[in-house]
């Protein structure tokens, strides 16, 4: 246990209260911190050094932390592979080697002679030593002959696009900037392709420039200044879209959203159509799903047929087909209807001449561990017995399913469990078999350990599941816990996104050295489909914090650990779900991991990416959404005089999605309020530059994992040896 002669550095603190348009005409927030909200304010900086050094100074005290790392790294050493993309006879996919920071991009060709020989096209170490860019995302050209690829520096995640000649290596396109998170979507020949990028910032706003979105066709090697623009004037800012082209070129395939909302517009535009609009890549576009409140997504198939992926009528997800001429929900015709029990994930088309009928491939996730069936194409219709189900290697989790884009009878995916580092398995329709294509490429050794997924009920009766991973010999023969272990408890809840479980080097290393880590699929998520997301946002947010507080409830009731050997860890919407478990219950954990957080929810919407998350949160300016945010939010409920209790809070000074103030500000609000002794459970803040939310090297995450995981040791009480 922590015993650390440490003192806080001082923080002015503002008499500044709001009275803001709530439907409470008594509601008045405080802000004593505002200050904070200001990186360059020199009170700022000084606080932030201040902060720096209290922070090394703790950090000096942990025992066994170097150990930590040297096991982090030994378990991130093995390096990493991605599932293969082919286009003719190139196969493009990335490898991470043992010792390496970031992946390079690889492509494998004929080498003339009967072979294969592979080589590199991206290498973000050769193009940056330091380590500090990124490849952000990579599409090859449907011959393969040219691949456009993403990077950014700093962790800023502001992309620029480059193409190069696949056979030269030579760039001969871009950068193109302001394309982040844009989808590629090539033209048959690969001349032209569509993209997406945000408008000139000289045409916008000053505060809107992260936003202002628009789909264009950009012909490779001409200035993007003469693109020509396909979709999205005239709609709301914060919109998202995406792109796709069927295989022929004919059809191209629109979304949208608003910001992160579960809704999805969808058009069809007719490529071969007649009009000017057509021949210069921007045809008219036909509604497939606009205006519903589902998330859809939808593209032609080689078939003819459209294909629609919606939650629309089925939480669960259902996988339709239409006429591409007559594309409208009216006239969907369910392939994979919605199931009662799983969601579906993804679906791939298998329709090689060597096969004797064309067939579907289905993922599906059943109370977040995956399963993929075989179906008939043309029906549906899940195949008999074995054939109807493609042998996984375990309970674990499947990702990216995908085929040839011309057919074939192949297709590929990754699959991972707590024990297994993620690989690339292949099946093949023609005999059911599956194949490991590729693992990474150095070797680990894995503790054995025990897994359980465990329930608990929520303050409302839902059930609430979660994953454990414990020592082997921690439960007995009756399967009960030995003995209270130190505990992690990992949760999200939010965005529709599912916690599924995988090769983790944060959690071996923690249930090596003998505690237990879990993982808790809240609502908010999408574990149980889009009824269990919809039910952790907006007004109903508190239900996400709830679930939280149940699964820790029932973890101490069945003796896996107690509330002094208790740590919570959440990073992003997580660490807003962490700071919610420290604010409303801080008797309730010994230690909370809080990183990348949103906790000021009053003004979350004017920094970073905030307002695009208006749909799932809800909008403070309106009265209603104000008193739901300002219920919860972490910053507005640190009370004085409460004993809180250890907080790590880590941030990233090239977060442009999450801004650091969050952090900043909750982290000297608890330092003046907590009575807690701050040698025995302080509140620090690990501050690291030129990183942001997201990819980052190798060596860096090492670091930051073992500071984590080393401070919650000296918090819970996990005994580390030096």
């Amino acid at each position: 246990m922590l015993d650390l002669p440490l003192r806080y550095p001082g923080a002015e603190r503002l008499d500044l209260v709001e009275d803001l348009p709530a439907a409470d005409p008594r509601l008045r927030v405080a802000d004593p911190y505002r200050w904070l909200e200001d990186p360059d304010d020199p009170r700022t900086r000084a606080w932030s050094a201040a902060q720096d050094e209290l922070f090394a100074a703790a950090r000096a005290t942990w025992p066994g932390r170097d150990r930590l790392a040297r096991r982090v790294g030994e378990l991130l050493a093995a390096g990493s592979v991605g599932p293969p993309v082919r286009r003719g006879q190139r196969r493009f996919s990335t490898r991470r080697d043992p010792g390496r920071d970031h992946p390079v991009l690889l492509v494998a060709e004929p080498d003339g002679a009967g072979g294969t020989r592979e080589r590199v096209l991206v290498d973000p170490l050769a193009l940056d030593p330091a380590g500090l860019t990124t490849l952000d995302s990579w599409s090859p050209s449907l011959e393969g002959d040219l691949l456009a690829y993403q990077l950014s520096e700093g962790g800023r995640e502001e992309s620029a696009l480059r193409v190069l000649d696949v056979a030269t290596g030579e760039v001969v396109d871009g950068p193109v900037d302001r394309v982040r998170y844009s989808p590629i979507a090539w033209l048959p020949g690969g001349e032209r392709f569509y993209l997406v990028r945000r408008l000139d910032p000289a045409l916008v706003p000053e505060a809107e420039r992260q936003y202002h979105r628009r789909v264009w066709l950009h012909r490779v090697g001409t200035d993007p200044a003469g693109d020509v623009e396909v979709f999205g004037a005239g709609r709301p800012v914060t919109s998202y879209y995406g792109v796709a082209v069927s295989r022929d070129g004919r059809w191209l395939s629109v979304s949208a959203s608003v910001g992160t909302a579960p809704r999805t517009d969808v058009w069809l535009g007719d490529l071969a159509g007649p009009g000017a609009g057509a021949a210069s890549g921007a045809p008219d576009l036909v509604p497939v799903a606009v205006g519903l409140d589902a998330a859809t997504s939808a593209g032609v198939g080689r078939d003819g047929r459209l294909y629609v992926h919606t939650d629309l009528g089925a939480p669960r997800g259902r996988l339709a087909v239409a006429d591409p001429t007559d594309p409208g929900a009216e006239r969907w015709r369910d392939l994979l209807p919605e199931r009662p029990d799983a969601v579906l994930e993804g679906a791939a088309v298998l329709d090689g001449a060597e096969l004797e009928r064309p067939l579907l491939l289905a993922a599906w996730s059943r109370h977040a561990l995956s399963e993929v069936t075989v179906h008939d194409l043309a029906g549906g219709e899940q195949l008999p017995g074995e054939r109807g189900r493609v042998r996984l290697p375990g309970p674990g989790s499947v990702g990216g399913l995908h085929a040839r884009p011309e057919g074939g009878h192949e297709a590929w995916f990754t699959y991972t469990d707590p024990t297994t580092l993620p690989r690339v398995l292949r099946y093949d329709a023609r005999t059911g078999a599956v194949d490991v294509e590729a693992v990474p490429p150095g070797g680990v050794r894995v503790p054995p350990v025990l897994t359980r997924q465990l329930e608990a009920t929520s303050a409302d009766g839902t059930t609430v599941r979660m994953l454990l991973i414990a020592p082997a010999s921690a439960a007995d023969e009756q399967g009960r816990p030995r003995e209270p272990l130190p505990t992690v408890l990992y949760g999200y809840g939010g965005f529709g996104l599912s916690l599924t479980p995988g090769f983790s080097a944060s959690a071996l290393a923690w249930v090596e050295a003998g505690g237990a880590w879990v993982s808790a699929g809240l609502r908010g998520g999408a574990e149980e489909g889009e009824e269990w997301h919809r039910a952790g946002m907006l007004g109903a947010k508190q239900n996400v914090f709830d679930d939280f507080a149940a699964c820790a409830d029932a973890l101490v009731a069945a003796g896996w650990t107690t509330p002094r050997r208790l740590a919570v860890s959440g990073g992003s919407n997580g660490g807003l779900l962490v700071g919610a478990a420290l604010t409303q219950r801080p008797e309730s954990v010994a230690a909370v991991l809080c990183s990348a957080p949103l906790l000021d929810m009053v003004r979350y919407q004017l920094h970073g990416l905030g307002a695009t998350w208006a749909p799932e949160y809800g909008d403070a300016t309106d009265p209603e959404h104000l008193a739901w945010l300002h219920a919860y939010s972490p910053y507005h409920a640190v009370r004085e005089g409460t004993a809180y209790p250890a907080v790590l809070f880590t941030v990233f000074d090239g977060d442009t999605r999450v801004d650091p103030l969050h952090a900043r500000k909750t982290c000297a609000a608890l330092q003046h309020a907590t009575t807690a002794d701050p040698g025995r459970a302080p509140v620090l803040l690990r501050r690291e530059a030129d990183v942001g939310h997201g990819a980052r090297a190798v060596s860096r995450t090492v670091e930051l994992t073992a500071d984590a995981l080393a401070f919650a040791a000296a918090c819970t009480g996990l005994e580390l040896e030096p």
